[in-house]
């Protein structure tokens, strides 16, 4: 697969241009990660990352920033689903550079409202792992704020996308305070939920839950590329199942209907995370989703106001106002 030297880095063989559209295909339109696309195609992952580049230099994959504002966009959401502010980012072939743009639109509405004394929620996920690496980019106010997990943490990820790494990172930044959750977003058992909800650890956080003024969730939909499938709650023929329950999507594990009302699942009682009621009731729960995929989960989030910011591409936004 590899030449030899040129100007100091490794030269790439000759690539079929079927081989480049392929590999591209897979990464900006069925937004596979480059270690699946390696295991696709029976190669290594810096190898794939050759073929996207070759694919872009050689102007099979031209991706468009869109630097145009979209205040009428998010008038229009905010006026049909009583939103209290809409923020839409350029639409993206390439999934990362959405989550990216929705992580620095988070991080500019955090800045504005983030106040002293105020408790701040976070939920797990990889835009809201974004949004704290902006924040350490960025000179941040520093202000007395306590930032809370508000789901149990994924127990086989990484360490960076853990919700208690998520407080802390957030909570460094602005000379906060960062506080602990003790538990998996979804206990193996209903018997090890109902005893962690004795623990004094979950009395603390769950106080906190009731003081929260902020909440920055991520809306999840029950798909096999869900945030709950690749931390590996469930498996992928789990799906059908949860979608016979009536679910649509998910907010901090905790899965609702069409019109953003909690169902019933098999992982009810075996979850740990806020009551979707106490984000109803927040001066702002902020919810980060774009993609097709996920229209259903967001307009259900919507419809029962479980959401009162929502941040999202330009593609999902027409999508929405569409529906």
């Amino acid at each position: 697969m590899w030449g030899g030297y040129r100007g100091g880095e490794i030269a790439m063989m000759p690539v079929e241009k079927r081989i480049l559209i392929k590999a591209a295909s897979m990464y900006y339109l069925d937004h596979m990660k480059q270690s699946e696309i390696a295991r696709r195609m029976g190669v290594d992952r810096t190898t794939v990352s050759k073929y996207l580049k070759k694919a872009m230099n050689n102007g099979i994959v031209k991706i468009e920033v869109e630097s145009d504002s979209y205040e009428e966009i998010e008038a229009a959401l905010e006026r049909r689903f009583g939103l209290r502010e809409a923020y839409v980012v350029p639409k993206s072939y390439d999934m990362l550079a959405i989550k990216q743009s929705m992580a620095h639109a988070g991080l500019n509405l955090l800045r504005r409202i983030m106040a002293d004394g105020q408790v701040i929620g976070m939920a797990w996920g990889s835009t809201i792992q974004e949004l704290t690496k902006y924040a350490h980019r960025e000179k941040m106010p520093q202000l007395d704020i306590d930032f809370v997990p508000i789901d149990g943490g994924p127990e086989s990820i990484d360490s960076d996308h853990h919700v208690n790494t998520i407080c802390y990172e957030m909570a460094k930044t602005v000379g906060g305070r960062s506080h602990f959750i003790y538990a998996p977003a979804i206990t193996r058992t209903s018997e090890i939920r109902d005893a962690i909800l004795q623990d004094a650890n979950y009395e603390k956080i769950s106080q906190l839950w009731q003081q929260l003024d902020i909440a920055i969730v991520g809306i999840g939909a029950p798909v096999k590329s869900s945030n709950l499938v690749w931390a590996g709650y469930f498996g992928r023929d789990a799906i059908d199942s949860m979608r016979r329950t009536g679910a649509v999507g998910e907010i901090c594990s905790v899965f609702y209907d069409k019109d953003g009302n909690p169902v019933q699942t098999p992982f009810t009682d075996r979850t740990i995370a806020v009551p979707l009621d106490t984000l109803r009731n927040l001066p702002y729960c902020i919810g980060m989703a774009a993609s097709r995929e996920k229209v259903p989960a967001i307009m259900g989030a919507l419809r029962g106001h479980l959401i009162n910011v929502l941040i999202t591409d330009e593609s999902t936004a027409t999508i929405l106002l569409h529906e």
